[in-house]
């Protein structure tokens, strides 16, 4: 059975939390491709960010790149602004095991060194295969491997949760 949630409630919820963490007039946003960029569009204008907003693609930086059957398409990654010195807000849709997130860390750093991140997610899935947390979480799940969440989008977004089939031990 799949479950839907409210969006906008969700970015609301992100949008709240960052206004107490941020100063606009003082950070940029680096959205991750895709869902990420479609979150990071609607807060970026929410809280009134200067600075152009920064899209990432991290395919190049996945340590799974090249397992059999992974056929990622590439778009360019656009950071309009030096990174280095900046209080930086990663947004994403879904942390899951972390790796995503650790690929675009490695890639932010090519173009170099912010004085912070913070990262900001709008689920947190659990069942992490790396030690990465993020700040600002607007839905905690407690999920299973086989489960399907999905950002679809951009207009209009939808999030979409189809639990997979529990597997027995034989």
């Amino acid at each position: 059975m799949a479950s839907a949630w409210d969006l906008s409630t969700l970015i609301d919820s992100l949008q709240r939390d960052l206004q107490a963490q941020i100063d606009p007039q003082n950070c940029v946003m680096v959205g991750i491709y895709t869902g990420g960029v479609w979150i990071a569009r609607e807060l970026h204008q929410r809280l009134g960010i200067r600075t152009p907003l920064g899209e990432l693609d991290i395919s190049f930086y996945r340590d799974d790149f090249s397992r059999v059957g992974l056929h990622p398409e590439v778009k360019a990654s656009r950071l309009p602004f030096s990174v280095d010195g900046t209080h930086l807000i990663l947004v994403d849709d879904v942390l899951y095991t972390g790796r995503t997130i650790r690929a675009a860390l490695n890639e932010i750093f090519d173009y170099g060194r912010p004085d912070k991140i913070t990262l900001a997610v709008l689920v947190d899935r659990g069942l992490r295969e790396l030690p990465i947390c993020a700040d600002i979480v607007a839905l905690k799940l407690r999920s299973n491997p086989g489960d399907y969440i999905k950002l679809r989008g951009p207009n209009p977004l939808s999030l979409e949760f189809l639990p997979g089939e529990e597997v027995s031990p034989a």
